[in-house]
């Protein structure tokens, strides 16, 4: 009971990380000390995507579920929990880098949006 509901908190852990590569240059905007945490895991998601790489978490949470009784899964995080909701065909290393390609883009956008903030709160 106790690896499943560890492995249950990876994966958590998993999908707000993947949420805060995605949307925390927008948190920026209002505290603009999250950058020092968000940049690196900007960084660390698009390499994880652009490289075909698979996250670190998605191991040890398929570990877990494995001392917990569970059977664990092939394939990274995105293919098994979120893959299935966006693009029931499966990932495709093409999807791989578009979903890599946006996370530059939504993260480039928020970005923008703090340097003309502070620009314009500065001038």
């Amino acid at each position: 009971m106790v690896y499943r509901a560890l492995a249950d908190l990876v994966l958590i852990t998993h999908f707000v990380f993947i949420v805060f590569v995605l949307a925390g240059g927008f948190l920026v905007l209002r505290w603009r000390w999250i950058a020092w945490a968000h940049v690196p895991a900007a960084i660390w998601g698009v390499t994880i995507e652009l490289a075909g790489w698979i996250c670190p978490l998605t191991p040890l949470e398929n570990q877990l579920r494995r001392l917990g009784g569970e059977v664990g899964y092939t394939g990274g995080f995105l293919e098994r929990y979120l893959l299935p909701l966006i693009y029931p065909a499966g990932l495709t290393r093409e999807v791989q880098l578009v979903l890599g390609a946006a996370v530059v883009i939504l993260n480039v956008v928020a970005y923008a949006l703090v340097i003309r903030r502070a620009r314009s709160v500065g001038a």
